[in-house]
């Protein structure tokens, strides 16, 4: 009877065990939702307050587009980080003019080919894209030789077919037939619907636009861009880069990309592109944004792979 009663009081403990572990479990399980609940509603805090602090930054950037180029410590549009603290946040602000990119709807066409070899394409399937991107863009229905219109696309298994109109934005590029990926990703920072020239500025361009300009070499640019840093930081007007020939348009546009990276705390760094195109002829409207986005880690991790790409340097100006 006893050694029975003994028994069963093991069993007692043994349950009794099992259900203490039981609620711990739950109870560590509840916490640790809660904990990560907590941590994903302050990370969405600080990202909608970096959200904010990107829109005064570029509604600030768009305030200095507008003081005379002339005057002291002008905002110039060459991409240049200039850092400022902003509601005890660090925040780095670029502008840089379209006339810098490679406008895809206006670029020569062998500037625009140019563009896909320097962004890793053959020859051939650079000549094969470029048609393809004109058929996009134009407005009949007739194929070029290397080109696809509705045919091509429904041949493909694409349930998009070709706009036969101008491109609206740079991702819409992505759609084409015979775009890999990975080349656009490479190219994204390069291109542009905005600057409406057949050339680029490179005056302002980026060491990656300025290798897509057939004929050029990467010396000749190398040398050129050391000339452009030294006459910016002597405060001379920038060289001409005689070797881009018809390629250079040196006429600046009304539009401009504004890049905010604010510097949160925790690491979280949130950043922003905005396009703005400056219209001072309107008083009433004297800016509109065209663009705004978001720039992920991904994308820059690509930018600063991408052959030829340039990061601003974070000095103040």
């Amino acid at each position: 009877m006893r050694h029975r009663a003994s028994r069963q009081a093991g069993v007692a403990l043994v349950l009794v065990i099992w259900v203490v572990t039981l609620l711990l479990v739950i109870a560590g399980s509840f916490l640790y939702a809660m904990r990560v609940d907590a941590r994903a509603a302050r990370n969405a805090s600080l990202i909608a307050r970096g959200d904010a602090l990107a829109q005064a930054a570029v509604a600030r950037a768009v305030i200095e587009l507008f003081k005379p180029l002339d005057g002291q410590g002008v905002w110039k549009r060459d991409g240049e980080a200039r850092l400022w603290v902003f509601d005890g946040a660090e925040v780095a602000t670029s502008v840089s003019d379209e006339s810098a990119k490679i406008d895809i709807n206006t670029a020569n066409n062998e500037l625009l080919k140019g563009l896909f070899r320097h962004a890793g394409m053959s020859e051939e399937d650079a000549a094969r894209l470029l048609d393809a991107v004109l058929d996009w863009r134009d407005v009949d229905p007739l194929k070029r030789p290397l080109g696809a219109e509705e045919a091509e696309y429904a041949q493909a298994g694409l349930f998009g077919r070709p706009a036969n109109y101008p491109f609206q934005s740079t991702e819409e590029l992505q759609l084409v037939l015979g775009i890999p990926p990975g080349v656009f990703q490479r190219i994204a920072p390069m291109i542009t619907v905005y600057s409406r020239q057949s050339g680029v500025n490179p005056q302002l361009a980026s060491r990656g636009v300025l290798l897509a300009i057939p004929g050029v070499t990467a010396e000749a640019v190398d040398l050129f861009l050391a000339e452009r840093e030294a006459a910016r930081a002597e405060g001379r007007m920038p060289p001409i880069f005689t070797a881009a020939g018809a390629y250079a348009s040196y006429a600046r546009t009304a539009a401009a990309t504004i890049r905010a990276d604010v510097r949160l705390g925790d690491g979280i760094v949130v950043s922003r592109e905005a396009v703005a195109m400056l219209t001072p002829q309107y008083p009433r409207r004297p800016y509109t944004l065209l663009a705004w986005r978001e720039v992920s880690r991904d994308r820059d991790a690509r930018e600063s792979q991408a052959p030829g790409t340039e990061a601003a340097d974070g000095k103040p100006r």
